[in-house]
């Protein structure tokens, strides 16, 4: 794909992953539809892609909400006039172990609000914005591709039940989709990120962060450019489709 003046959407758009591929794509010129629910980080995202002189526009939405998703992509068609691409990249974490013991007796369990709130964002929500943006490519005669942010947890993490549950989906509906878009000349990928430098990181204890990266062959932590990096070789590279590129530095967990 030629990135300049095409319309990508990205979904969490407002910090971490989302924000910095946002800026990657706007310095190529591309315009962008940023997505988000915390309206003063999602404005400095808007803000600083502007920079570019490109086209962006900031919409604050809940990705699991279907009615909420189907409005968010027509506002997007009617401003930008039609969607070249996006990048599904919204998610929460929510991590406890599927049931904690102590002195051989559980003492407590992996709450269902948890579970269902993981689920709901990071399965559905990918999901809900995979079908409306394939929808307006589709009707609106566009080549498109979409990438879908899954993560190295898709094989399973200790205390990550939901995270992972939801992250494997998202990877087995990035292989689907691009069976079932390809004729329609949409491609789809995805990227599963190891350990990244983001804020949510940023809250580990020093000595867990240390033999986590301990961990890492490549010794560092993922920077966001990193991750950003592999977003712009999936949408330019018109062969890469029905894959996710792991992005761990040769961890496996």
């Amino acid at each position: 794909m030629d990135l300049k003046g095409k319309a990508i959407v990205v979904t969490g758009a407002s910090h971490g992953l989302g924000e910095n591929m946002a800026e990657a794509l706007s310095a190529e010129g591309v315009n962008l539809a940023l997505v988000g629910r915390d309206q003063a980080a999602l404005s400095k995202s808007v803000e600083a892609c502007a920079k570019s002189g490109i086209k962006v526009k900031g919409y604050r939405a809940d990705v699991a909400d279907e009615q909420a998703v189907v409005a968010l992509f027509n506002d997007i068609e009617k401003d930008f006039g039609g969607i070249d691409g996006l990048i599904n990249n919204a998610g929460i974490t929510k991590d406890s172990l599927l049931v904690k013991v102590k002195e051989g007796k559980v003492v407590g369990k992996m709450s269902v609000d948890d579970f269902n709130q993981v689920i709901a964002v990071d399965l559905r929500g990918v999901f809900l914005c995979a079908r409306e943006a394939a929808q307006h490519m589709i009707n609106g005669g566009r080549e498109g591709v979409i990438i879908n942010i899954s993560s190295i947890s898709q094989e399973g993490n200790v205390g990550q039940t939901n995270y992972s549950a939801a992250k494997a989906g998202v990877s087995a509906m990035t292989v689907t989709w691009s069976k079932e878009l390809a004729h329609h000349h949409i491609r789809v990928a995805g990227i599963a990120p190891g350990y990244c430098d983001t804020r949510m990181m940023a809250s580990v204890p020093p000595k867990i962060l240390e033999r986590i990266v301990s961990t890492i062959p490549v010794g560092r932590l993922a920077e966001p450019a990193d991750i950003a990096g592999a977003a712009l070789f999936i949408l330019r590279n018109d062969y890469f489709d029905g894959r996710v590129l792991e992005m761990d530095g040769g961890l496996r967990i």
